[in-house]
């Protein structure tokens, strides 16, 4: 990841606006902070959460609370608790979709 354009910013998520995603089931909710060419999220996902596509964008995910499920287009899984996170480049070789039985809080940057 390079970042570029992106001034020292200072961010008070309490005054960020929340949007709210469907997914196939169960919903997230977007707190987002764009910013030059990068992207920042908090998102929570409810109890369960199935997203409803692949993602081929790349992340740095950190879980702050609760657990989630990472699953690979190529059939791999990975479970994330509290603490946990993963990275991933832009590509098409790594599609990745997220579904959370229990619900989770994400920290996100992509």
């Amino acid at each position: 990841m390079k970042i570029q354009n992106v001034p020292f910013t200072v961010t008070d998520w309490d005054e960020i606006d929340t949007v709210e995603h469907k997914g196939e089931s169960g919903t997230s909710f977007w707190q987002t902070v764009e910013t030059g060419n990068i992207r920042t999220r908090i998102v929570e996902y409810s109890t369960g959460f199935v997203a409803d596509h692949y993602c081929e964008r790349g992340h740095v995910v950190l879980v702050l609370e609760g657990a989630l499920q990472i699953k690979l287009k190529d059939g791999q899984t990975f479970s994330l608790n509290r603490g946990m996170g993963f990275q991933v480049e832009d590509d098409d070789r790594n599609p990745h979709t997220v579904t959370s039985e229990t619900g989770a809080k994400v920290f996100i940057v992509d």
